[in-house]
């Protein structure tokens, strides 16, 4: 079963599919019908494939222009059968007509699993780290802008399972901190499960350059009707945290705004639960939140 980033891209992926079996129909009938033409029409076929598709961009508010379309949807392998053959993507294993190669989704992605991540303390003895204890797990809270936990990939809500090969679950914040201060300045090594509390929404700037949703302070106050934003999900009563992976948490309004604009046509939320995020955030100071690391993260 074929996965999407949207459903914008699964919409247009049935498209292709069904205009493909047609294309094979047709083939098929003219070959039986006038076997000696087999190499009057090898191009239609193709050409049909892939049509203007003004109708369903004007449904969905799209802008979907035919270059673009034709540029993304050749990514997307079709069997003889007329069937797009899933598993097989520039997006791992999604098939993504209208989101193509984009990095902002590759950036966003929560990976399963868990990995390891070594890093050194800096000339002040510090990793630029600050630790949260909820239910019993130890997340991060703060990743400081070129610091050694940001340089190797940490990120705001990724939980810490393991710091030098002790288990974390149970820890206090104070306890957590304690760890970090207490290990050695040129080796501290750390077992990190991606952001458990956050999940990414794939969403399609309209004609007019929006993706349909409301935002006051980071937190996501309304969803506007028949927009990308409502169509794949997007809940109110939630923050954001990341735009195609920049953290924008402690920007201002206008800074998200500008974000958001600068963007692209395809714009990935990563987002968490108000009460969980407000949980996290708990007890952080403006000046605190102003050290953040909000660059644009590496793939």
């Amino acid at each position: 079963m074929a996965l999407y980033p949207s459903l914008e891209d699964l919409k247009v992926s049935k498209v292709i599919e069904a205009q493909s079996t047609i294309a094979a129909k047709q083939a098929s009938v003219a070959i039986e019908a006038k076997p000696v033409a087999i190499e009057a029409k090898p191009v239609a076929a193709e050409n049909a494939l892939y049509p203007d598709l003004q109708e369903l961009g004007d449904y969905m508010g799209l802008d979907l222009n035919s270059e673009k379309l034709q540029a993304d949807m050749s990514l997307v392998p079709v069997t003889d059968s007329g069937q797009v053959a899933g598993g097989q993507s520039t997006l791992g294993n999604m098939l993504a007509p209208v989101t193509g190669n984009n990095m902002g989704f590759h950036r966003a992605e929560i990976k399963a699993g868990v990995r390891e991540v070594t890093l050194c303390k800096d000339q002040d003895r510090k990793v630029g780290l600050r630790l949260r204890s909820i239910d019993r797990g130890i997340f991060v809270q703060l990743v400081q802008a070129n610091s050694p936990a940001s340089l190797v990939g940490l990120r705001f809500g990724d939980q810490i399972l393991q710091l030098d090969g002790k288990l974390c679950t149970g820890w206090s914040t104070d306890k957590a901190h304690k760890a970090l201060k207490q290990a050695p300045e040129d080796k501290i090594s750390l077992i990190v499960r991606d952001r458990p509390f956050q999940r990414t929404i794939t969403m399609h700037k309209n004609s007019s350059g929006h993706v349909g949703f409301i935002q006051k302070r980071g937190k996501i106050t309304s969803i506007v009707k028949d927009s990308s934003a409502a169509r794949n999900g997007l809940l109110t009563g939630h923050n954001i945290c990341e735009i195609n992976g920049q953290n924008v948490i402690g920007l201002k309004d206008s800074q998200i705004m500008d974000i958001l604009a600068a963007a692209g046509t395809t714009v990935t939320l990563t987002v968490m639960p108000k009460a969980v995020f407000e949980h996290m955030v708990k007890r952080m100071s403006f000046g605190l939140v102003s050290l953040m690391d909000h660059s644009t993260p590496e793939v």
